[in-house]
């Protein structure tokens, strides 16, 4: 039997490990699973280092919205030590100045009322508007807020606010490359995704229907199917 593959996951802005959970026990038999901490430092640059210092010597990686960010500096910085990338409903370009200002307002809406408010506020572009009554699904994305704090929410907005545009990055890239996206997904809609996967060489799209930001606990089988695929091809 092949030894299991090193699996670095890395959660999106106000997740924890829970937004993988699906994943964690779906490929448990193929993967040796680590969730990477991205919350105690305010660039992507520190992030990735932090992660990198801590990593297997060579995995594959995963990244999911602001862990897509990570993940592409991860491999900006030791391209050398990642086998494969799978990127998931998020972008590669920078901020525009649009983009900045909601997330300074977010922030004083934090800053006000706390994390759970600024998770509720964003629920109807985090989710399918089908699951906006799921309570199941709710009261994981609202304990993730909670879990990762205000604290470490300002840290990673101030990252995210000053990433660098990674289109560059793209062509570059020379690792078996899976993109994914919910095709309802609102914060980073199916045409960044399209685009990314059209800068990396031989990439795979894949589509998710009914589907919005958090692919992972939203449609949790697809994402599965695809990641076993991708880790196994």
């Amino acid at each position: 039997m092949a030894a299991a593959t090193n699996l670095v996951l890395v959660p999106g802005l106000l997740c924890t490990k829970a937004l993988w959970a699906p994943q964690i026990a779906a490929l448990a038999d193929i993967a040796d699973i680590s969730v990477a901490d991205h919350t105690h430092h305010d660039t992507i640059p520190g992030i990735a280092r932090s992660i990198l210092a801590g990593a297997p010597a060579r995995f594959a990686l995963a990244g999911l919205s602001m862990g897509g960010y990570i993940a592409c500096e991860i491999i900006r910085q030791a391209p050398e030590r990642v086998l494969k990338l799978a990127l998931l409903d998020t972008g590669a370009r920078a901020d525009t100045p649009e983009r900045k200002e909601q997330r300074l307002a977010l922030l004083a809406l934090a800053e006000r009322e706390g994390v759970t408010k600024v998770q509720e506020t964003l629920l109807p572009v985090l989710i399918h508007k089908s699951r906006l009554e799921d309570k199941p699904l709710i009261d994981a994305l609202l304990q993730m807020g909670k879990d990762t704090g205000i604290e470490a929410f300002k840290r990673q907005q101030a990252a995210v606010m000053v990433r660098p545009d990674s289109r560059p990055l793209l062509p570059t890239i020379k690792v078996s490359t899976l993109v994914m996206v919910g095709r309802e997904d609102a914060l980073t809609p199916p045409e960044l995704a399209q685009e990314i996967a059209a800068g990396i060489p031989g990439a795979k799209l894949e589509v998710i229907p009914d589907c919005g930001h958090v692919s992972t606990l939203e449609r949790p089988e697809a994402v599965n199917r695809a990641m076993r695929a991708w880790l196994t091809g």
